[in-house]
């Protein structure tokens, strides 16, 4: 079966190198991380040889979750070295600039055999922590073989990766097996989970950590002192309508700049910040705002010495836009005018702001089936929709103060994952065990 699976990873490589090479050189993609994707990890990285913690992260919203973890992870364990890996680009960045307390941060090899084998030697973990649902057969078997704990964390199963799965299960179910403990963000999830073939022994509900990775409420005058830097940084005045259009797709742009002229019925002064979710679609963002007719700059342009002339500011920036949530008015969260699942509304909700998003949230469901149960953001249900209900909030600040409120009130409802998280590695690995008698290796202090 492994082998089967080998194989056809291999050819559906081969057949999409195309892709992958023109990515490489049109947007410098890949090239970077290239040696450690094939498990040649700099051996500094872990040059005593020490055991370790493997906490693996896609891109970058599995980066800030695990964020959640970490300073749990080095109270309990801490002897152990803490590694992260990510696949993405912009994961590694935003890991690098906000993952202060690890020990190494390097790509996630590919799942063959030899190559995974290959980075186990040079990470040495005692626990694999994979965050939401990355499941690669080759590297949990060598989990496995090695007696390394790996647990699935802030795990789901949605409703366009169920019907998948469930193709291929009887392969599911043996790769589940390889998994030591799984830790369901939904009661829904942990259902498709079990229907997919899991231990029950082995799965708990521990709900989900995107709501203990946001940062506390600061008490009023800290979190205004927060506010108003981020003003002064972008030289935003504070009484200036700002709408944010967040991780946007293609396809939902053109609806988001036809919105915003309707906006500016209202609001003359409003400002636009668009940030696309892919790095490589900037400058076509940046050309749709100027053929719309706006006058546009991107984030890395703006004068620092001036506020913004400009109606539309790209964000061209990466790991910036949870930040910038906070100067928000209204927030329209992407990926959801257009079929791709939607993307995370969480963190203009711990800010208290309204939020608006699009008819397709399959990846989000529990969460956004709960903020619209709880009077805590809108849904729109095409282009025509977004436009009406951004006029209609900007023009009622009594139904903008309700939602944001309610949502930050959701947010700090949900919080405690992590303690349950943290619960079931301790369970799994007692940290009063978890230490090694054999002597460290000496270190010369240069």
């Amino acid at each position: 079966m492994y082998l089967l699976y080998s194989l056809l990873t291999f050819v559906g490589f081969v057949l999409v190198s195309p892709y992958f090479l023109y990515q490489a050189m049109r947007y410098r993609k890949y090239i970077g991380g290239l040696r450690q994707r094939l498990g040649y990890l700099p051996v500094s990285i872990n040059l005593d040889g020490d055991e370790s913690i493997w906490i693996h992260a896609v891109s970058v919203g599995e980066v800030l979750t695990a964020r959640a973890l970490i300073p749990g992870l080095r109270e309990r364990y801490p002897r152990f070295r803490l590694f992260v890996s990510t696949t993405t680009m912009a994961g590694q960045q935003v890991a690098k600039r906000r993952l202060q307390d690890v020990d190494g941060i390097f790509y996630f090899p590919f799942d063959w055999a030899f190559i995974v084998n290959r980075t186990l030697d040079i990470v040495k973990p005692r626990l694999f922590l994979v965050m939401e649902t990355e499941i690669w057969p080759n590297l949990l078997r060598a989990c496995r073989a090695r007696g390394v704990k790996t647990v699935l964390v802030n795990g789901r199963i949605s409703s366009r990766s169920y019907p998948r799965y469930r193709l291929v299960r009887p392969l599911f179910r043996r790769v589940l097996a390889d998994v030591d403990r799984f830790c369901m963000q939904s009661e829904e999830s942990k259902r498709r989970l079990l229907e997919l073939g899991a231990d029950p022994a082995r799965v708990t509900m521990t709900g989900s950590l995107k709501f203990d990775s946001l940062d506390a409420p600061a008490e009023a005058t800290a979190q205004a002192r927060s506010r108003d830097r981020v003003l002064r940084f972008f030289h935003v005045a504070a009484n200036r309508t700002v709408i944010i259009a967040g991780s946007t797709l293609r396809g939902e742009e053109a609806a988001v700049l036809r919105a915003f002229r309707a906006v500016r019925g209202v609001a003359a002064d409003a400002l636009l910040i668009l940030a696309p979710r892919h790095p490589e679609r900037f400058g076509e963002v940046e050309r749709l705002a100027v053929e719309a007719g706006f006058r546009t700059i991107r984030r890395s342009e703006l004068p620092i010495d001036a506020e913004p002339r400009v109606d539309v500011v790209v964000l061209d920036t990466v790991g910036e836009l949870a930040r910038l949530y906070q100067i928000a008015t209204i927030v329209f969260v992407g990926g959801s005018l257009v079929d791709a699942g939607g993307h995370n509304i969480l963190e203009p909700a711990a800010f208290g702001k309204p939020i608006l998003f699009g008819p397709h949230m399959q990846n989000f469901r529990e969460i956004a089936d709960t903020f619209l149960a709880n009077g805590a953001a809108r849904q729109v249900q095409s282009a025509d929709d977004l436009e009406q209900r951004l006029v209609a909030l900007l023009t009622d600040p009594v139904r903008q103060a309700s939602l944001g409120a309610a949502a930050r009130a959701l947010i700090e409802a949900n919080r405690g994952a992590r303690e349950k998280t943290l619960a079931v590695v301790e369970d799994l690995l007692p940290p009063g065990k978890a230490g090694t008698d054999r002597v460290l290796p000496f270190r010369l202090v240069q």
